[in-house]
């Protein structure tokens, strides 16, 4: 399966990398499995603050808000997030107003390329071999009817027109977007950032950080 557009599909982190999210957060990979692979509404390694400190459990893919009629299905289309829109969207405004940051950790996401003329999956990866921290906000509740904790994400996306790399993807003529990529200087500042701190943080990748 693979959904062409915004960034829908991405290889979560490898539990090889225990080290280095300890290093990063002090924390530890969830103790559960998760898939190899993740699209809306697939559960993935989140990093989160509880109680002010960085953790790290399983989450869904795609926001889903506790007002959501259908909780099953509606985080197949709240996957990404406009930063843009971000504030005042219904789906987003709340976790955003409450300053839930997190950071979805990637080996690499995908995106289609047109270049050749038909839809290319393509992954796209840090440089130097390390995870990928996909700036993101989540929301958490017990769902009334079920009585299961709801645990979930959407990544933040810019626009990336001008970007060397990001702007090779999606269908011609279309807006080119790019997820926000945090660097690991400043992924604990990303998590708990007030809303300036967070803004100045929502930029492109440099030049030569991803590859594709």
């Amino acid at each position: 399966m693979y959904i062409g557009v915004m960034c829908s599909n991405f290889q979560p982190i490898k539990n090889h990398r225990a080290d280095w999210v300890k290093h990063h957060f002090c924390c530890d990979l969830p103790a559960a499995e998760w898939r190899p692979e993740t699209y809306p509404n697939y559960q993935a390694p989140f990093i989160y603050l509880r109680d002010g400190q960085p953790a790290c459990d399983l989450a869904q893919f795609g926001l889903v808000p506790h007002w959501a009629a259908d909780k099953k299905k509606f985080g197949l289309r709240t996957y990404n997030a406009r930063t843009e829109t971000v504030h005042e969207k219904p789906t987003y405004r709340v976790a955003w107003r409450e300053r839930r940051f997190g950071l979805v950790l990637c080996e690499k996401f995908y995106e289609p390329c047109y270049e050749t003329g038909k839809a290319v999956r393509t992954g796209i990866y840090r440089a130097d071999g390390e995870p990928t921290a996909i700036a993101s906000i989540w929301e958490r509740f017990i769902d009334k009817d079920t009585g299961e904790v709801l645990f979930s994400f959407s990544m933040l996306t810019v626009n990336a027109d001008n970007h060397p790399l990001m702007k090779r993807f999606h269908k011609p003529g279309d807006e080119k977007r790019s997820v926000v990529v945090v660097e690991n200087q400043d992924m604990n500042t990303w998590l708990h950032a007030d809303h300036d701190q967070v803004r100045a943080l929502i930029k492109l990748s440099k030049d030569g950080y991803l590859v594709a």
